[in-house]
């Protein structure tokens, strides 16, 4: 069952310019150590960034929250599986937000879709409640 769904346009001239501006006390303060270095290893950090920053705030309206009662930035990453789909990862109190969201007796996977078309960056995400089994 779907337990929230959120959505975020990102543009990436924007971040490309806070990145300049603020540099690495932009990207601590936002991104996770793994966002942090995927982005170094693309040929276009600001885009790959502003993926992020939308996938960020699409979770945190999936959540419920947007980004308030708590909720960090690195609370929530973009990891990717072995075949490359990207998923959310949620820790301290995003992650507490999800537990308490899900049903019980259910598992939550937060599922992401992103993308880019210069100057935008955009991010879709579902939170998904599976039943446990066993």
């Amino acid at each position: 069952m779907i337990i929230g769904i959120g959505t975020d346009l990102a543009n990436i001239d924007r971040i490309e310019a806070t990145l300049k501006r603020f540099g690495d006390r932009f990207r601590n303060r936002v991104f996770t150590e793994l966002e942090k270095s995927k982005a170094k290893s693309r040929p276009d950090e600001a885009s790959t960034l502003a993926k992020r920053w939308a996938a960020k705030e699409a979770c945190s309206k999936a959540l419920g929250t947007g980004l308030r009662m708590g909720i960090s930035w690195r609370d929530m990453g973009v990891i990717n599986l072995n075949t490359g789909q990207p998923v959310m990862e949620l820790t301290g109190w995003a992650e507490k937000r999800l537990n308490s969201m899900t049903p019980k007796g259910h598992k939550a996977f937060v599922h992401v879709s992103l993308t880019d078309d210069h100057p935008w960056a955009q991010a879709f995400v579902l939170i998904e409640s599976i039943p446990r089994i066993g």
